[in-house]
């Protein structure tokens, strides 16, 4: 097992341009590889909350008024600066949330790609000269909504923050940060390099501590006038709550289960890679995780064999030895993982890899669990509904097209969904019909800069990337001009 050093991260509150104590004392930072402590980070509260909303207020006077190229120029100025310090960054994530190294030095990189595409993109923020009568002009103007409240899950520790603050701070909006407790350090690491781009005190600040306290500030505040949320569908609920007595703007990402689906024609080689790669993104703590995989019945043997084939060169270790996959987040990822497979394998499902927590050698401090794969998973079970976010593969067989499109739907979500198909007939009828906000056909890659993501249903609403991400951080306001006497 590789050991190495933290590198030097600041652990202190970005507030206003500087650097500050909390007054709430500290927290620790766990290694969920090894068990080990890897910093102690500054707790903020209630005082500093309300600190970082009026600097952030205060700077959304200027930062609004500045010209989208001034923006784009410092926002490309920060890309580069992402690029430059990769390594570091992406072993701080690593070994604070436990991602293989190149799965994290692929999530710095699409930081990079993120804010030079909203970069572009807030030099392309457009009103309209509606058609209007002789009299008057009338004018749509697309104007920053104000400040903006991002909160920001561990599960993708970086990229996250990036996808959220690019296209506020393209807009003219200023930010307010709060990231997971679990993963504080990628965030204050980002933080150096906003600071080192040069952008103006308030534009950019980070408050960590404790999440329902910095939360219901941030969310009850009449000068926050948006918040930005990545979670789970429980505390996205609880936000949205205190968010609607000030009526502010909110887009959430929240939880999926999403369903993959492998029909009879399917090129079973691409079926099954692209499950395993996509399922092991993260040790399948992503919103966007196949977690329900239906098999016709007349491939169910062959894909199944495939499957466990694959699933069993999957390697588990500590992210930086970059093994397929790494350790989930805690204790209580552990335990829900086996408390899905138990209550499964009690009702009747059977065991065809994996299935234990991994506890010898290099494993005795992590979070570390074997790659699994259920098979003869039913409705019955809890794993048909509840969102697993561990490396736990269902297989549920079908029949008929119209059967396993109703029982892919029947969950309270709708975030990602896929099927495999060559039929035309098939792919129009069941990306028509799956009731999610991304559909991939015969592809997982359903996340990059440039198209929208979000969810329908318990996972959420509001777009992230792409035109639709910046829209997210904009207010259309209609001026009617008499032009007549």
């Amino acid at each position: 097992m590789a050991k190495r050093d933290l590198p030097k991260v600041e652990t202190r509150l970005y507030i206003n341009g500087k650097w500050q104590t909390g007054t709430e004392g500290t927290f620790e930072v766990i290694n969920p590889a090894t068990g080990e402590t890897l910093a102690n980070v500054q707790k903020g509260g209630e005082s500093e909350t309300h600190e970082a909303i009026k600097a952030a207020k205060k700077a959304f006077e200027e930062w609004s008024k500045t010209s989208p190229a001034q923006r784009a120029k410092l926002m490309n100025k920060m890309a580069d600066l992402v690029e430059e310090d990769s390594e570091r960054l992406a072993t701080i994530m690593t070994m604070e949330q436990g991602k293989p190294l190149k799965q994290a030095a692929s999530e710095i990189n699409t930081n990079v790609e993120n804010l030079r595409w909203n970069a572009a993109e807030g030099q392309r923020i457009l009103g309209e000269i509606i058609p209007s009568p002789a009299t008057n002009e009338w004018q749509v103007r697309k104007e920053p909504v104000g400040v903006v409240g991002a909160i920001t899950p561990w599960n993708f520790p970086s990229n996250m923050i990036i996808r959220k603050i690019s296209p506020a701070i393209a807009a003219g909006c200023t930010v307010i940060l709060k990231p997971a407790k679990a993963t504080p350090l990628s965030a204050l690491a980002l933080m150096e390099l906003f600071d080192q781009a040069g952008f103006p005190p308030g534009v950019v600040n980070i408050v960590t501590g404790d999440s329902s306290t910095i939360g219901k500030i941030l969310t009850e505040s009449e000068d926050v006038q948006k918040i930005t949320f990545t979670g789970s569908t429980e505390v996205g609920q609880i936000l949205n709550k205190q968010a609607a007595s000030t009526l502010k703007k909110v887009s959430m990402e929240l939880g999926g289960h999403a369903p993959l689906i492998i029909f009879p024609d399917a090129d079973l080689e691409l079926a099954t890679d692209q499950l395993i790669k996509t399922k092991f993104i993260n040790n399948g703590q992503v919103c966007t995780s196949p977690n329900r995989i239906f098999l016709h019945e007349a491939i169910k043997e062959e894909a199944t064999k495939l499957i466990v084939e694959k699933i069993k060169q999957v390697s588990v270790g500590n992210g930086l030895d970059d093994p397929t996959t790494g350790p989930l987040i805690n204790q209580e990822g552990v335990e829900k993982v086996e408390e899905q497979i138990k209550d499964a394998v009690d009702k009747g499902a059977k065991i065809l890899a994996g299935g234990q927590r991994l506890t010898e050698g290099e494993y005795a401090h992590g979070y570390f669990f074997e790659p699994t794969v259920l098979d003869g998973v039913t409705k019955e079970m809890d794993i048909f509904y509840q969102e697993t976010f561990g490396p736990v593969i269902p297989l549920i067989a079908f029949k008929e097209e119209e059967e396993v499109i109703k029982d892919a739907n029947d969950t309270i979500f709708g975030l990602a969904s896929y099927f495999f198909a060559t039929n035309i007939h098939t792919i129009a009828n069941v990306s028509q019909k799956l009731q999610y906000g991304m559909v991939g056909v015969n592809d997982t890659a359903i996340s990059n800069s440039a198209t929208p993501f979000g969810g329908v249903k318990h996972s959420g609403f509001g777009r992230e990337n792409g035109t639709y991400g910046v829209e997210e951080y904009v207010v259309a306001k209609f001026v009617t001009i008499r032009t007549a006497k």
